[in-house]
């Protein structure tokens, strides 16, 4: 548990300090899976947060209708997709960072969504449509912040250059489209399959 603790309090030297930062979540162990897993969760519970309590100014969504599933598979699925795109093609191109540690990166990397929206919440009820610059900016930036340090996480855990890093994104991101496109195919095909199934067993019932 102190351990996990310790891991999550250098999340917040790791996004000021980024580059140092990966190098020791990686070689000195500062991170962990179960810290990776935390962060995560927060960052669930901060996306029902966000969903329920946000001002009724800046939120566009009815709270009444609110379905956690959805929410969290909105955290969990693109966070799989990036961590297994980013495996299968850093392990082609001579990525040095395994498995294990691309989830760590990748977690850690996340942390600017939690620290930023979570007080965002609260500014979100105390300003005016006038002021929703302000909100509209610090959203922008915990996208962009974390973005940034995704593709500079990438950069350290694998050794690559700045520019092959963004050729590597490139390719992460094209191959979680094509994940998911398999995935579609496959459940589609899945779906025709019991269809088929299901009328040919009609077809005999009714013939018996």
């Amino acid at each position: 548990m102190i351990e996990v603790l310790n891991s999550l309090k250098y999340t917040f030297h790791l996004v000021f300090h980024p580059f140092d930062g990966f190098w020791d979540l990686k070689h000195e162990k500062r991170g962990n899976i179960k810290a990776a897993l935390a962060i995560i969760a927060m960052l669930c519970i901060t996306f029902i947060m966000r969903r329920q309590l946000t001002g009724f100014i800046f939120n566009l969504n009815d709270p009444q209708e609110l379905n956690i599933f959805s929410e969290v598979i909105s955290i969990l699925l693109p966070f799989a997709l990036w961590c297994v795109s980013n495996w299968s093609f850093t392990s082609l191109m001579e990525g040095e960072g395994g498995f294990k540690d691309i989830m760590i990166t990748t977690a850690f990397a996340l942390t600017p969504m939690i620290i930023i929206n979570l007080p965002l919440i609260l500014f979100s009820n105390l300003i005016t449509m006038p002021e929703g610059a302000f909100y509209r900016f610090f959203d922008s930036l915990s996208i962009l912040w974390s973005g940034a340090l995704l593709i500079l996480g990438t950069m350290v855990v694998h050794q690559y250059t700045l520019l092959k890093t963004l050729f590597t994104s490139v390719l992460i991101v094209v191959g979680m489209a094509v994940i998911i496109f398999i995935g579609l195919l496959f459940f589609s095909m899945l779906h025709q399959m019991y269809a088929f199934v299901y009328t040919v067993y009609l077809e005999i019932s009714l013939r018996m």
